[in-house]
């Protein structure tokens, strides 16, 4: 599924390594070039066998895992929170291919030698680790997807997606993250909207025909209206992919950000299976 880049240039960036977030968690920033696209990430650089992997969703950054960063760090674990490709300190590029940000994951996971991650996404991040997981799954121990709209599997399919308007909470917690973090919004690359989109209209039978090569146990954590995940397509999935479970949500979209206790009370017990 994924093509080789070039060689990454090892070393940082002038604006490297420096602390940022000392009131959340104490991470480091750096970036490594794929193929020469920058990609950053923060790395709090625990010692922790199976670091943990958050990767966000279309149009924010990774600061969107801030308070789930912290929570993770304090019982020890490594946590990395890369930026997409276009989204944050990640460089733009001509190319937004939703296999390629799975390619990118991977190969920032094997430039800091991994051996094993816990990896979670959000919507676009959660398709990029089903992407790992299904690429390399020995590195994979577990596996959570957030509110991933699920692609076609044919030509005959309509592309269904959940409708209503967000509730007043949903507002709220949607205003005071662009207020906290506008620069996920400035930095954004919205010239991938348009490919984005052509991508979840158009068919991709080799993702799910890849599905069954996923051997992590894996979480899906699904929103109730207003959330992204075609139920008929999740049934599929569940069948296809060998330990899967499903958490459901009232929220829409934003698990994670919308109802963060619940979130939390459901990934890590699972994470520390």
């Amino acid at each position: 599924m994924f093509g080789r880049c070039d060689t990454a240039d090892k070393s940082w960036v002038a604006d490297g390594w420096w602390s940022v977030l000392s009131n959340i968690v104490d991470l480091t920033v750096a970036r490594m070039a794929f193929g020469g696209v920058q990609i950053a990430y923060r790395d709090s650089g625990a010692v922790d066998d199976t670091p943990v992997v958050l990767v966000h969703g279309m149009g924010g950054d990774g600061h969107t895992w801030d308070r789930f960063a912290r929570r993770l760090a304090r019982a020890g674990r490594r946590v990395i929170i890369p930026d997409l490709r276009g989204h944050g300190r990640s460089a733009h590029t001509d190319s937004y291919r939703f296999d390629e940000f799975g390619a990118d994951l991977l190969l920032l996971c094997e430039r800091l030698e991994l051996r094993q991650v816990d990896l979670v996404g959000h919507s676009l991040g959660g398709y990029a680790v089903s992407c790992v997981a299904q690429e390399r799954p020995e590195l994979v121990r577990s596996l959570v997807i957030e509110e991933c709209p699920l692609p076609l599997r044919s030509g005959d399919e309509e592309l269904r997606l959940t409708r209503r308007f967000p509730t007043i909470p949903e507002l709220w917690h949607a205003t005071t993250s662009l207020i906290r973090h506008p620069r996920a919004v400035l930095a954004f690359d919205r010239s991938m909207t348009r490919t984005a989109l052509e991508q979840f209209r158009k068919p991709n039978p080799e993702w799910w025909d890849r599905l069954s090569d996923i051997t992590a146990p894996t979480l899906v954590l699904r929103g109730g209206p207003g959330g992204m995940v075609d139920p008929e397509k999740l049934a599929v999935l569940l069948d296809l992919v060998s330990d899967c479970t499903v958490t459901p949500f009232s929220c829409g979209h934003s698990i994670h950000r919308d109802r963060y206790r619940e979130f939390e009370a459901a990934v890590i017990p699972f994470l520390a299976r």
